[in-house]
């Protein structure tokens, strides 16, 4: 079954890095080359950001891993995955802050305002990572995990329903770089979208595997 999870982070990996420069091309569209859609990859922000949502997806599939291999779900397991869950919402609430931003104060929007979405992702952070675990409280693992990513689903079209439109009304106006807070604000809500896919993806794998192997699992 850690296979499976495996292959779940590295498909994520893949998608991730896939969607990158054809995302860049399409919120910059014509105003960016091909080259400069690639230039993030040369870059060692993008591939520690890539880290951490890869780290982050890891541990939500802790617990499906030991559910799906019979084991008992400790409590300690499930705070690994209540505190990816609460940091995701922290990514969407910083994608939407950084969206608003722009949309507010146009192109004087800069590097000087990421206090204020640092703010907003450590915030939401604390605050969502208490939510979840008080609703852990009592309920099954699996159900906690599949719980977050249903909230995390619905966070990230909530957050893409802002930075859209806030992302159009950028690219029309004539300034330098225009629509590069709200692109930042579409790519977390499309990763943290594709996150919250991860164990959904980790139990058709394991469906599967159960169908080739049934000896293996008592089915007949």
């Amino acid at each position: 079954m850690k296979r499976w999870a495996v292959l779940v982070v590295l498909l994520y990996f893949l998608i991730l890095v896939a969607m990158t420069g054809p995302l860049i091309l399409v919120a910059f569209y014509p105003g960016v080359t091909v080259h400069d859609a690639l230039t993030p990859f040369s870059t060692w922000m993008y591939w520690a950001g890539l880290g951490v949502m890869l780290l982050a997806q890891a541990v939500m599939l802790v617990v499906p891993v030991e559910v799906s291999m019979g084991r008992p779900t400790a409590q300690r397991s499930v705070l690994w995955p209540i505190l990816a869950s609460g940091l995701m919402v922290g990514v969407l609430g910083a994608g939407a802050a950084v969206s608003i931003l722009e949309f507010i104060r146009k192109n004087k929007a800069g590097t000087n305002d990421l206090a204020v979405p640092w703010a907003v992702l450590l915030a939401l952070w604390a605050v969502w990572t208490i939510v979840f675990y008080r609703a852990s409280r009592g309920a099954a693992p699996m159900d906690v995990v599949t719980r977050q990513c249903r909230y995390l689903l619905k966070g990230s079209i909530l957050e893409l329903l802002v930075a859209v439109p806030t992302h159009i009304v950028a690219r029309a106006r004539d300034y330098c770089c225009a629509g590069i807070m709200t692109f930042f604000g579409i790519a977390f809500g499309v990763a943290v979208m594709l996150f919250s896919y991860g164990p959904g993806v980790f139990f058709l794998f394991v469906a599967r595997w159960k169908r080739l192997h049934p000896q293996r699992t008592g089915l007949r």
